[in-house]
């Protein structure tokens, strides 16, 4: 799955500071190899280079769970 500028996100990634926190994709870049990275935004920083498969689309629930 692709995510677009201003998606709500969760970001799965153990070796992050953000690690389970929802934050919003804030620039799609894409690889020489075709492939999409992204940049996040979070609450308290952001994280570069984020790799398709290390994000999965926020829902509701997952917002209201880190206002929390």
């Amino acid at each position: 799955m692709s995510f677009e500028k201003d998606d709500s996100v969760v970001l799965d990634d153990k070796h992050s500071e953000y690690d389970g926190e929802v934050g919003t994709v804030t620039q799609v870049m894409e690889t020489m190899f075709g492939d999409a990275t992204y940049t996040v935004s979070f609450e308290d920083g952001q994280e570069t280079g984020v790799p398709e498969d290390a994000l999965e689309l926020a829902d509701a629930e997952s917002d209201d769970d880190a206002e929390e």
